[in-house]
């Protein structure tokens, strides 16, 4: 095992975990990627490699499912902080593959948790999501609200929240839940973003692809009860939940006790606002398509983010046309990703 003390990354070369990684070895070194890069990108890793040369850096192809190489990365490295990105994020395709999700989110997460057991390692930061909460019944919506999801994404997402307090109980392993709402943004440079190569997966990417001609854009959701009938979702920049992962372990490292905390712009946008937005912001005009109704859509949520304010100092900074505007510049570059 390597005497350094290092910092454990999940699904580090996803799209959230790979902008984490890159401003994490900003201010820190000893970082250890595991990704199974069903979703992750190599691409991501080696353009991080070469923004940090020099950085004590390292990857390794790991799927969390695999219990054996889970237990061999806390075997040769010495582990004191795990970040937890990995996980399938596809709403619709969960509804109709919950067996899929269940398998990877949450036993993936249990040979995780046992493999810090093992190794002693006592802190641990999840990436959970505001669809653990379900339909609003109150907006905005605080880390109080009811947890009742309507899709199996989120109900995966929650069943191993829910572990959490038990793994603390009987092994000490202090953690942060960070919920967030719907991400957007790009690596300013355009040297890291939305590298998933899906046809249809996120809106704001979608949309932006849509307006540049990278593929079709097909609308895919039901009506639901709203002023124009479309989803409100709260849209925040991928470097906001980064400052907001920094944040919490600067918290878990310092207070030592275990939270959860909202991360969202704290406010809504419907799905053809948004789609009005990307217009403004690319100038171009997105020819929609009528695609399959996603199944386990919910009408509408936004964040309450005060808990995080007062008690980690994070609101987000970056505004929303910026983001359209980063990860368009990105997919200018990028058009199928690395």
């Amino acid at each position: 095992m390597a005497k350094t003390n290092y910092t454990l990354v999940t699904g580090g070369a996803g799209y959230i975990g790979s902008h984490f990684v890159d401003e994490y070895l900003k201010r820190h070194d000893n970082i250890v990627v595991a990704d199974s890069l069903i979703h992750g990108n190599m691409g991501a890793i080696k353009t991080i490699i070469k923004k940090h040369p020099g950085k004590l850096f390292k990857f390794h192809k790991v799927d969390l499912k695999n219990q054996n190489q889970v237990k061999k990365i806390f075997n040769q490295f010495r582990i004191d902080l795990v970040v937890h990105f990995a996980g399938l994020c596809q709403v619709g395709e969960s509804a109709v593959n919950p067996e899929r999700y269940f398998d990877n989110n949450l036993k993936g997460g249990i040979n995780l948790l046992n493999a810090m057991v093992e190794a002693g390692v006592k802190k641990f930061v999840f990436s959970s999501t505001c669809a653990t909460y379900g339909e609003a019944k109150y907006l905005p919506v605080d880390e109080k609200h009811p947890q009742e999801p309507t899709n199996p994404y989120g109900t995966s997402k929650l069943l191993f929240e829910k572990l959490l307090p038990a793994y603390e109980t009987a092994h000490g392993i202090k953690h942060i839940i960070l919920r967030y709402f719907n991400v957007t943004g790009a690596a300013s440079d355009g040297s890291l973003g939305y590298a998933k190569n899906l046809k249809q997966s996120l809106l704001i990417p979608d949309a932006i692809r849509g307006a540049l001609g990278i593929y079709p854009f097909h609308l895919t959701t039901s009506p639901v009860k709203t002023p124009d009938k479309t989803p409100i979702r709260d849209y925040v920049d991928v470097y906001d939940l980064v400052r907001g992962h920094i944040k919490a372990i600067n918290y878990l490292k310092k207070v030592g006790t275990s939270n959860v905390f909202n991360l969202g712009s704290g406010v809504g946008y419907s799905v053809k606002q948004m789609i009005s937005k990307v217009e403004e912001v690319t100038g171009k005009k997105i020819k929609i398509v009528k695609g399959e109704p996603r199944k386990g859509e919910y009408a509408k949520i936004y964040a309450s983010y005060k808990k995080a304010k007062k008690i980690l100092g994070w609101e987000p900074k970056v505004p929303l046309e910026k983001s359209i505007a980063d990860l368009t510049t990105w997919f200018k570059l990028h058009p199928k990703g690395f």
